[in-house]
């Protein structure tokens, strides 16, 4: 059955993720697990700047899709054939990107991602004309949104095809915050009716995806070492603790979604909060690689790949849920911890000092307020 794609009420009871948004989050299992398993090779091998590089841009291109379909749905999802049908070649996208990433690090090859990426945004851009139609007071938000989208992807496809070497990453970060705009344009015409907690909870679960497939990467690299035979039970201990500690932080504060500026700078902020979580299981997985001496990297090189992350992750989550909600010490903790781990990068054994830094900044945010 087809229906109209009307706006839905923005404090509808009852508001969660359904099966068919569990499913798309589920088909970025695979193009996240690439991605760090990449950069954990990357940064194992030495190929530190080549790699961050690839990784960057990999990851945005699963991001962004992500975020604009996961907006929309909560505004115009009506869960019909057509609907259910235009997202499932979203998701086809998605696994096209996820067989492309090891090529993006392995060759510079661009086009089977640009091509996925591609697909699922001209997926969108169908979604987005079916809710011009089908909603007037929303046309006008509506049309811009697909006609932004299209833009960029014209863009896109002459980026990989025509873009001289020299000029692909400038390129890249032009057309990066070219596709950052679309939403911020669309929505001065009229604001689309998200729902505040299903907004909230969708990034939390995919927030919980991501950390998955950081526990992934770090444990395959511990099986090597099980398989060797060294002992990596303190790097093992450490580790669970700091990735107990990211889940723990995310979730301990409210979601503070107050208005549609605020939510363009949460919604963005959490490129930087998935994107450090994925890199942190890369950086300990090439940590174990490093303990084993199977790395080609020193450890002084590997080591910023826990510690970076997890002050990027600590001031961004810091930045979206402490920063507009507290007022006492509590303010301040997460900053400070960023701190503390940076520091703990140039210090005797990073890994566990910062798991040390972690677990005591967990406490501090139970008793402190």
């Amino acid at each position: 059955m087809i229906r109209k794609l009307l706006a839905r009420d923005t404090a509808e009871a009852h508001r969660v993720a359904t099966p068919l948004e569990l499913l798309f989050d589920l088909s970025f299992v695979v193009a996240v697990a690439q991605a760090a398993a990449s950069l954990h090779h990357a940064v194992a091998e030495n190929h530190i700047g080549h790699g961050v590089l690839a990784f960057c841009m990999a990851f945005f291109a699963l991001w962004l899709p992500w975020l604009n379909f996961t907006w929309f749905a909560s505004a115009f999802d009506n869960d019909d054939t057509l609907y259910r049908i235009i997202t499932m070649i979203q998701i086809a996208g998605v696994l096209i990107i996820a067989a492309g990433i090891p090529r993006v690090f392995e060759h510079d090859d661009y086009r089977i991602v640009v091509a996925g990426y591609v697909v699922i945004r001209l997926a969108m851009v169908v979604h987005w004309l079916r809710a011009a139609r089908d909603n007037p007071a929303h046309k006008k938000c509506a049309t811009r949104y697909a006609m932004g989208i299209a833009g960029m992807q014209v863009l896109w496809v002459l980026w990989v095809v025509v873009a001289p070497p020299s000029f692909a990453i400038a390129l890249w970060v032009v057309f990066m915050i070219g596709e950052l705009l679309v939403p911020v344009w669309a929505e001065r015409a009229e604001a689309t009716t998200w729902h505040p907690h299903h907004i909230a909870e969708r990034h939390g679960l995919f927030t919980l995806i991501v950390l998955g497939e950081s526990i992934l990467s770090t444990t395959m690299a511990f099986q090597k070492g099980f398989d060797s035979g060294v002992n990596l039970v303190s790097l093992a201990v450490a580790s669970l603790i700091i990735v107990f500690s990211v889940w723990w932080i995310y979730f301990e504060a409210p979601t503070h979604l107050l208005s549609m500026k605020t939510a363009f700078l949460w919604g963005y902020a959490h490129l930087f909060i998935l994107g450090s979580i994925a890199a942190l299981g890369a950086g300990l997985a090439a940590s174990v690689d490093y303990d084993l001496h199977l790395a080609h990297a020193p450890g002084i090189a590997i080591a910023p790949f826990t510690t970076v992350p997890l002050a990027i992750f600590f001031l961004c989550v810091w930045y979206v849920q402490d920063c507009p909600g507290q007022a006492g010490p509590r303010k301040y903790l997460l900053p400070l911890g960023a701190v503390a781990v940076l520091a703990a990068t140039f210090g005797p054994a990073p890994i566990h000092v910062t798991a040390g830094i972690t677990l005591v900044l967990v406490i501090l945010t139970r008793v402190v307020r």
